[in-house]
């Protein structure tokens, strides 16, 4: 009996094939893909090897140190997303229909969010036993990615992006502070310009971060500019920069509630600030939510801002997050 090319293709190429070629493709390589789905590295070749041999083409090419989907590949890639996000909302509709709040729930945040997120997730989780999360604390370049590519239920960020078509919906406000250690000349200080902030030593996450971007577009207002001392990679690498006596920063409230508890650091009487902008959930137009990441925004909008005004003074900046 003979069999068109669609019918070989429905024979002989699997769902873990497609899912593991998926990862190499978004993961930008077969390391990192083996790491993800926690398979060994020959174990991915021969899979990604098993699949281009079923559909008859090369799937994809090397150029120098950079992996790249061939033509056929690029094609596999788009549908093999199509077929994956259509059996994962298939497993989730038949969740849904038992009407019970349980199963994974993937929630990516900013850097400077792992520090109230842990207590909202912790909230929920009591509310809702048996939701798995899955937290993924990174960078905003990272978590733009991961946005791009449809990883996560919802993304946690201070700046909406504006190249993406998404949903943003705000749920708590984000306010900025400049910060000194309570050493600092300035400390003592009231009604301090912005020029005056231009000229200290200026401590900054690095370049494309959300508190970045907002700070260099007000001095960029008022025709200042910052000329970064030290560019360092965390929010907390900052703080301890700050009351080591390096320089002053801007930092969000919310990571700071240990430190001002035990005054080991300094808000400074700014001219301008603080600045409020809003903590938002994010997830790309049209996405279909779960019964787990749509009532866990609902817990966000109704219930987040006033849990996280609970939290004693001195315990939102102890949680860790891997």
């Amino acid at each position: 009996m003979a069999y068109s090319t669609a019918e070989n293709l429905i024979r002989h190429v699997t769902l873990r094939q497609l899912q593991i070629f998926e990862a190499v493709v978004r993961l930008k390589g077969y390391t990192r893909a083996a790491e993800a789905l926690h398979l060994t590295q020959p174990t991915v070749s021969m899979q990604v090897k098993k699949l281009s041999e079923a559909i008859g083409s090369s799937l994809l090419e090397k150029v120098g140190n950079t992996l790249s989907t061939t033509a056929m590949g690029n094609e596999v890639y788009t549908s093999a997303q199509k077929i994956l996000g259509s059996m994962v909302e298939l497993g989730e509709s038949a969740v849904a229909l038992e009407g019970v709040v349980r199963g994974p729930l993937r929630i990516a945040v900013i850097t400077t969010a792992k520090y109230f997120m842990p207590h909202l997730l912790g909230e929920f989780i009591t509310m809702y036993p048996e939701v798995k999360p899955m937290l993924k604390v990174t960078n905003r370049s990272r978590v733009l990615e991961r946005l791009k590519s449809n990883e996560d239920d919802l993304l946690i960020m201070g700046q909406v992006p504006v190249e993406l078509d998404v949903e943003a919906h705000p749920f708590i406000d984000n306010e900025l502070v400049v910060v000194a250690s309570t050493r600092h000349p300035l400390s003592q200080c009231s009604d301090i310009s912005l020029q005056q902030m231009s000229e200290e030593r200026f401590l900054v996450r690095e370049a494309g971060s959300g508190t970045r971007l907002a700070i260099e577009r007000l001095f960029a207002d008022q025709g200042l500019e910052i000329q970064p001392y030290m560019e360092l990679g965390s929010s907390e690498a900052i703080k301890q920069a700050v009351m080591a006596g390096l320089g002053i920063s801007v930092l969000s409230r919310h990571n700071l509630r240990l430190e001002l508890a035990g005054n080991h650091i300094a808000i400074l009487d700014v001219k301008g600030f603080p600045l409020f902008y809003r903590w938002y959930a994010v997830h790309l137009k049209g996405k279909k939510l779960s019964l787990v990441s749509s009532t866990f925004l609902d817990f966000l909008l109704q219930q987040g801002k006033e849990m996280l005004q609970q939290i004693p003074e001195g315990q939102a900046g102890v949680a860790s997050v891997k």
